[in-house]
């Protein structure tokens, strides 16, 4: 694989991680459309710590401000970790204990484009959650630990390839009736152990090696997947704010729907 190559795979990582349009859904579509292959696990390792990297920078005051206040003992800070602590679960208990349910899926790329349905009406959902907010109507700052237990249920069915985390959860928070932007923050936190356990799991694999790759390879891919991923949460944030969220839903229900027409006609892509 070459640097611009990689690039390439980081830019695709990083915009897609943090977008509500699913990571995992674009790699298992574009390998079946273009015919390749990942290199290996040691990439996606690199790849998941890009994208963890970038949710540290885009909210590293949060993260101290969050530090210390559970060093000083403060209600707020304590509730809102014991929050993602408990949001944190299902994922892991799914991932650790389900993933024979899970992984036949990424070897289904029509399942993955019509999961991808799904995805655009979280996209609308939050979209509509946001307008109705900026005209007035409730909503809460605050997560309680049912709604984080509500989110994190979310977040393990987005396992499933084609499934947004940041759509399901956000989607998940703003019908518990959190305000949108702060459910987005949460979303981006909790996405830290969430993407860091799962480079756990491919590390612990023994399968996790970089070795066909050359060192400006590997640095060009976590590079671009960092820098677009900080990107991406900062146009997430943006979409909300101004209220075009719906537009991602456009996208999702397009890709997927054009992927099940193509497989339709195409049986290589089935």
């Amino acid at each position: 694989m070459t640097p611009l190559e990689a690039a390439l795979l980081g830019l695709l990582q990083g915009l897609t991680e943090f977008l509500p349009v699913s990571s995992s859904g674009h790699l298992v579509l574009g390998q079946a459309l273009l015919g390749v292959r990942l290199p290996g696990v040691g990439f996606e390792v690199a790849m998941h710590v890009a994208t963890v990297v970038a949710v540290l920078v885009v909210y590293r005051r949060r993260i101290l401000s969050l530090a210390r206040g559970l060093f000083a003992g403060q209600r707020d800070a304590t509730v809102y970790a014991a929050a993602l602590a408990v949001a944190s679960v299902p994922a892991a208990a799914a991932g650790l204990l389900a993933r024979a349910f899970f992984e036949p899926v990424f070897e289904r790329p029509p399942a993955v484009a019509g999961l991808l349905l799904l995805s655009g009406f979280f996209a609308w959902w939050i979209d509509g959650a946001a307008q109705r907010q900026a005209s007035g109507g409730p909503a809460r700052e605050r997560l309680t630990l049912v709604d984080a237990l509500f989110v994190g249920v979310a977040q393990a069915a987005a396992i499933l390839p084609g499934i947004s985390r940041s759509g399901s959860t956000v989607a998940a928070g703003a019908a518990a009736g959190v305000e949108v932007v702060r459910m987005a923050e949460f979303s981006f936190l909790l996405s830290v152990p969430a993407i860091a356990g799962a480079a756990v799991l491919l590390l612990a694999s023994g399968e996790a090696t970089a070795s066909a790759l050359s060192g400006p390879s590997l640095l060009s891919g976590f590079a671009v997947a960092m820098v677009s991923g900080v990107a991406a949460i900062r146009l997430f944030l943006r979409m909300l704010r101004t209220r075009h969220f719906r537009w991602f839903a456009y996208y999702c229900w397009l890709l997927g729907g054009g992927f099940l027409l193509a497989a339709a006609a195409v049986p290589s892509l089935r």
